[in-house]
């Protein structure tokens, strides 16, 4: 699919559910691969904050992002909307410290977004494939979320907070197609309990019973009733026979557990990308869902690294054979670490190295159970970048690259005889002054095995 933005600027108003101010959101069209960002027009220099689990401060009773001293708080129901509406690009400006909570679901923002238009932009989507199962299991309380491979979207929720009332209920989406019918109607639940504790803690000031379900846990007599609902700002609230606190209907039996659905739906919105897979959440919160999302960032990452990965024929005639190589660099056996060169541009090179059992280094390093010293691969990655550095100057033969030194250096495979080093060495900066910044990454197979960023000087030789 291509991506999306919406046509036209379009806005609302409302208030914070913890805050009680009056705020008002607008969401604007933006460019392909802008994503989601927030801006706060109330703060000098209007600054914005980038919608991406890196950015959570908080995830007290709603996700709040920061930057600096800016943060926007209960950010989950509009990005719920977005992600579930399947828009990819839009600034989302506010001029107050909180995005509204309306009537506690997300369907106002789909209205909104659905008054705006949504336009198709030229730049295909970019997906984050579940390939294998990514798992999160909090032991304290037992939540647990699980990304299952599949060809789109889906997820499960199941919610049981050992309450009489709700029972065990479960929610599912099987396409985004349907969210804004079955999911995005759903609002927000607090259990009577939790009323008197949020109230103590200065929180939802804007929360009445227009915008959140509460549901009746214990008995409660009449005088506390009474209190309740002056400080609810009410003249009198009961107690119905399902036990909700509600004059309004559920929109659905099970609207409670399809609200936890709607909100892992926005939370998973800050790995900034749309999801090819299955997603089956037990007991899902705010903060779990921000960690299953930062465990789903890191293989991302991983996927998008992986899908910059060489390919290796080794039939196809190398752009450096060995004796090629060794008339631009110095190293001699045993310590000239890469065999051929197949890649070559402006911004990268790309080597290959034959792991051997006659290597010299394993019969000191781990010779009953041999092992590529991690430096060793730092040093083949450093050789592989010195031909790309030395294809820059004249006379490539008479100069030499030096370490200054190493970032971010990871190992996570062990490289072992028999196996086929691939060298990739990219560019961060342009070279000047003969500094030379390189992103290495080390493949065997489909595999990472080793990555750092590798700084060296280009050196004439005296």
């Amino acid at each position: 699919m291509k991506q999306r933005t919406i046509e036209r600027s379009v806005s609302l108003q409302g208030v914070g559910l913890h805050t009680g101010q009056e705020v008002t959101l607008t969401f604007h069209p933006a460019p392909e691969n802008h994503g989601y960002k927030f801006q706060r027009t109330d703060l000098e220099g209007d600054p914005i904050i980038n919608a991406d689990v890196s950015r959570v401060s908080s995830t007290q009773r709603g996700t709040v992002i920061k930057s600096g001293t800016a943060q926007v708080s209960t950010i989950e129901h509009v990005l719920s909307a977005l992600n579930g509406l399947q828009i990819d690009n839009v600034l989302i400006t506010l001029d107050g410290p909180e995005v509204p909570i309306m009537d506690g679901s997300s369907l106002p923002f789909v209205e909104l977004v659905q008054q705006a238009g949504i336009q198709e932009q030229s730049e295909e989507r970019e997906y984050f494939e579940v390939e294998e199962p990514i798992a999160y299991r909090d032991e304290e309380t037992g939540t647990e979320l699980i990304a299952l491979p599949a060809d789109h979207f889906g997820i499960t929720t199941m919610i049981d907070f050992n309450s009489q009332v709700l029972g065990q209920q479960y929610a599912t989406l099987n396409s985004l197609d349907e969210y804004a019918e079955e999911v995005a109607p759903s609002r927000t639940f607090v259990f009577l309990h939790e009323l008197e504790h949020l109230f103590d803690q200065n929180l939802i000031k804007g929360g009445d019973m227009d915008n959140a379900i509460v549901i009746a846990d214990r008995p409660m007599d009449q005088s506390e009733l009474d209190t309740l609902a002056g400080k609810l700002g009410k003249p009198s609230v009961t107690v119905d026979s399902e036990g909700i606190l509600n004059t309004v209907d559920l929109h659905f039996r099970n609207e409670p557990a399809r609200h936890k659905l709607l909100d892992v739906v926005g939370d998973i919105a800050l790995l900034g990308k749309p999801i090819k897979g299955r997603i089956l959440a037990t007991k899902p919160g705010h903060r779990a869902n921000v960690e299953f999302t930062k465990v789903l960032r890191k293989h991302y990452i991983e996927q998008r690294k992986l899908k910059g990965k060489p390919k290796y024929d080794p039939d196809a005639e190398p752009l450096f054979d060995l004796v090629a190589i060794s008339n631009w660099l110095p190293h001699r056996h045993p310590f000239l670490l890469i065999d051929k060169i197949i890649e070559l541009s402006d911004t990268h090179v790309v080597g290959v190295k034959n792991v051997t059992f006659n290597e010299g280094f394993f019969q000191g390093h781990f010779p009953d159970n041999p092992v590529m010293p991690g430096v060793l691969q730092f040093e083949a990655m450093a050789q592989t970048g010195g031909i790309l550095a030395l294809s820059t100057v004249e006379d490539p033969g008479n100069w030499d690259t030096y370490f200054l030194k190493i970032d971010n250096g990871k190992f996570k495979y062990k490289v072992v005889p028999g196996d086929t080093l691939v060298l990739k060495m990219e560019l961060l900066a342009p070279i000047r002054r003969g500094i030379c910044q390189m992103q290495g990454t080390a493949y065997v197979g489909n595999k990472i095995v080793s990555e750092a960023e590798l700084t060296a000087q280009i050196v004439k030789r005296s």
